[in-house]
């Protein structure tokens, strides 16, 4: 499999004002700083960039800042729907805009059914000519995709090139589908990275994550490709106490946001309702840990 897409793509962010509108304008500052981390791509419209709490004619006219910023730094558009309709739509917009690729997680579904869902991807991929990154993430879709289903999509939908695996324990089901199917599919971890070590040992190609620090998801993806395991391995357990407290059930986002305006990169940290904002004393907490790991 050719290894362009390998390395850390960062999971943008949406930034919003105090009023909750969307704060178009520090977008480019957000991609502006993959790029200088040395990023191999960007992902808008994503969990991350808070896609659900967004109207249609907000994503559309985030997704064309994100491009427009992005020079030529590959952008991978959330355009997942719980209609297979509306996600085709979406995706056909981002393919016309210029996306390098599309993440597509599960439909909700009130009862599991893993041949619909093969169909979602399968229509999908009859549709548009850039490839699709497979999200499995059952933490916010409800569904589980097994391995075996994973085989199936990889072996009948060729335009399925990459998974974003979100369904712990990761490295054991990186291997499982690595033993079936080799290389046939490029395997990003998520989560924050807080598995990124261990998925990389298993045959994972890097990370689509919002840590706010992407630089170290950066260089530790590096050391891992040069074979500096040493490097990779030391970085990340340095780093570790601030991935773990970034990945907190329910506050994570807001987490991460405050740390992306700590570093000046978005004018508020913001979630939009019904979200709520995070506490002063998580803030301080986070701060002293931002200090504590060496950054800024």
């Amino acid at each position: 499999m050719p290894d362009s897409f390998y390395g850390m793509h960062w999971m943008l962010a949406t930034p919003f004002d105090q009023e909750e509108e969307v704060d178009y304008k520090s977008i480019p500052y957000l991609v502006a700083e993959a790029i200088s981390s040395g990023c191999t791509g960007v992902v808008g419209l994503g969990v991350m960039g808070e896609a659900a709490r967004l109207s249609d004619k907000e994503r559309t006219k985030i997704a064309e800042t994100i491009i427009d910023a992005a020079d030529h730094l590959p952008v991978t558009l959330g355009t997942s729907a719980n209609g297979t309709k509306a996600m085709i739509e979406r995706s056909k917009e981002a393919e016309q805009m210029g996306a390098a690729a599309v993440m597509v997680s599960a439909p909700s579904m009130p009862k599991a059914n893993l041949d619909a869902l093969f169909g979602y991807y399968y229509q999908l991929a009859e549709q548009i000519s850039i490839p699709i990154v497979m999200q499995d993430y059952p933490q916010t879709s409800g569904v589980e995709m097994p391995v075996d289903f994973v085989v199936r999509v990889a072996n009948e939908i060729p335009n399925v090139k990459y998974l974003k695996l979100e369904d712990p324990p990761t490295p054991t089901k990186i291997s499982a589908i690595r033993n079936k199917i080799q290389d046939r599919l490029g395997i990003f971890g998520g989560l924050g990275g807080v598995f990124l070590l261990d998925e990389l040992r298993r045959g994972s190609i890097g990370a689509m994550t919002g840590f706010a620090y992407p630089e170290v998801l950066v260089q530790i993806c590096n050391h891992h490709k040069t074979g500096a395991s040493d490097l990779a391995e030391k970085l990340f357990y340095d780093h570790l106490p601030l991935i773990q407290f970034e990945q907190q059930e329910g506050i994570g986002l807001a987490i991460r946001k405050a740390g992306i305006h700590h570093r000046g990169l978005i004018s508020h940290p913001i979630v939009r309702h019904p979200a709520g904002q995070l506490a002063e004393n998580t803030f301080n907490e986070l701060l002293q840990i931002i200090h504590r790991v060496g950054l800024k």
